[in-house]
């Protein structure tokens, strides 16, 4: 990989543009854009001073002192082709809109009294998701007319109380009228007209995951009890959920597969259950344990490879075959603040594998499962787990290929595991790497971000971010 030079940032907010040819950063209240193939400035705009804007909405006086410490830009986002960014402060209650190949136009939101928590692009990229305080409303903002739709009461806009189809032609929204959960689905195509209101089977709805087909929504309980009940977009329960013996606790994680097949579910426990979209019960279940079986390969990160590559270059981790053990931290689940079960579930772009990390009880572990394809038994198994020296801050798949896997744990330094290494035998192989990251300040690498493309990623410290590129092979005609 090449590695750019190091860059300011404030908030984490980097992101490459949908078409991989810009990227997004934020200095306290600027926002800047990059070109990803030279690094060079092409636009920066402060949202810190009143300038001429065309305002969509203000039900507030104009701000003209510069943002304190807590009006930095707190979320900043590209829309869908790349045209527009939004920038917002939620501490203002403002979100600025900015045109990328027009400089000088620029529009503003000024929610209020009301407050801002949350704002986002609607999948179209014309509307903004602007959710207010205290749960009040939800806000859809049109650029394309200047007006509104609100929906009142929605619930936990920070964790996944909402969700989009896939073709974004239709918005759901988990809601709480008087005081009973319910779901409300919107057309997104027709100004967001309500379509359909259905209660939820749910007395304290945690969250909420939209099948890929949009057929089916999954719902969940708060940490107090683990069921999960699968509902028709017409409010029609298909499954509930509840494994035998009941924990005693929520579910943390559930997310569809790719195909809408199965949906896996974890919770504060060491299993993670895949559910099937037949009789939506256990159709399979993974068990986090202390020994690795012979077959599965351990991958374990080399000892003090940091100190002796000086952090440049790259070194393969050690690879340790047939029984391995490993160290499980049993967590008193009875004690406050305790972490345990799985913190991430997620599945490749093709839902062949799947990655599971835990949370206290096994930090520094990533384990990757294989699953099998259509035509083939459904049997589940542990293909690998990758071991390191410190905690697992992030672990993302490529978004293009479908058996490539970056991981970081706060060194100066990034991980990668792949299935498309070829052997000698012209054989597809495993292939697992320790890559520096070469500059010669201080730097933790603690999350990463994929460019859409895959050939690149953006690696981000507390208050700065650099860029890791693909090395492309020279073709010589």
């Amino acid at each position: 990989m090449d590695f750019t030079e190091v860059y300011g940032q404030t908030g984490n907010l980097v992101y490459f543009s949908p078409g991989a040819h810009f990227i997004l950063s934020t200095a306290e209240d600027t926002l800047v854009i990059r070109r990803t193939d030279t690094l060079q400035i092409t636009r920066t705009w402060s949202i810190g001073l009143p300038s001429e804007t065309v305002v969509i909405a203000s039900h507030s006086k104009p701000h003209g002192v510069a943002p304190s410490h807590n009006q930095w830009i707190s979320q900043a986002g590209w829309s869908c082709d790349s045209e527009y960014i939004l920038a917002a402060s939620a501490k203002r209650g403002i979100v600025h809109v900015f045109k990328l190949r027009d400089e000088d136009w620029n529009a503003r939101i000024e929610t209020g009294a009301e407050g801002l928590v949350k704002a986002e692009w609607a999948p179209d990229g014309r509307h903004i998701l602007c959710f207010s305080e205290w749960g009040l409303r939800v806000t859809i903002w049109s650029l394309l007319t200047a007006s509104a739709t609100y929906i009142q009461f929605p619930i936990h806009p920070d964790r996944g109380g909402y969700a989009f189809r896939a073709d974004a032609r239709y918005f759901v929204l988990a809601e709480r009228h008087k005081s009973k959960d319910t779901v409300g689905v919107y057309d997104a195509s027709s100004n967001f007209r309500l379509v359909r209101h259905f209660p939820s089977p749910t007395t304290n709805l945690s969250s909420l995951a939209l099948s890929p087909s949009g057929n089916y929504l999954a719902v969940w309980e708060s940490i107090l009890e683990y069921k999960l009940h699968i509902l028709s977009l017409t409010g029609d329960v298909q499954g509930t959920f509840t494994p035998t013996p009941d924990p005693g606790f929520g579910i943390r994680h559930a997310v569809w597969h790719p195909t809408g097949m199965f949906i896996a579910v974890g919770g504060w426990d060491d299993k993670i259950h895949i559910l099937d979209s037949l009789t939506w019960s256990a159709a399979s279940t993974l068990v986090l344990s202390s020994r690795i079986p012979s077959g599965i390969v351990l991958w374990r990160e080399p000892t003090d490879w940091l100190e002796s590559t000086q952090g440049r270059g790259f070194i393969s981790y050690e690879r340790l075959r047939g029984p391995q053990s490993i160290s499980i931290r049993r967590v008193d689940l009875t004690r406050p603040n305790q972490r345990s079960g799985a913190v991430q579930l997620e599945w490749n772009k093709t839902g062949t594998l799947l990655l599971v990390r835990y949370a206290e009880n096994v930090p520094t572990l990533v384990h990757i499962y294989d699953f099998p394809a259509p035509s083939e038994p459904f049997v589940p198994r542990l293909r690998c787990v990758l071991q390191h020296q410190k905690p697992v801050l992030s672990a993302r798949w490529n978004p293009v290929r479908k058996g490539n896997l970056a991981i970081c744990c706060g060194t100066q330094s990034i991980y990668t595991w792949s299935d498309e290494w070829e052997g000698e035998g012209g054989e597809e192989e495993d292939i697992a790497e320790c890559i520096g990251v070469p500059t010669n300040m201080k730097y933790e690498t603690r999350d990463i971000r994929w460019a859409p493309d895959g050939k690149g990623l953006v690696l981000m410290d507390k208050d700065t971010f650099c860029c890791a590129f693909e090395v492309e092979d020279n073709v010589i005609s």
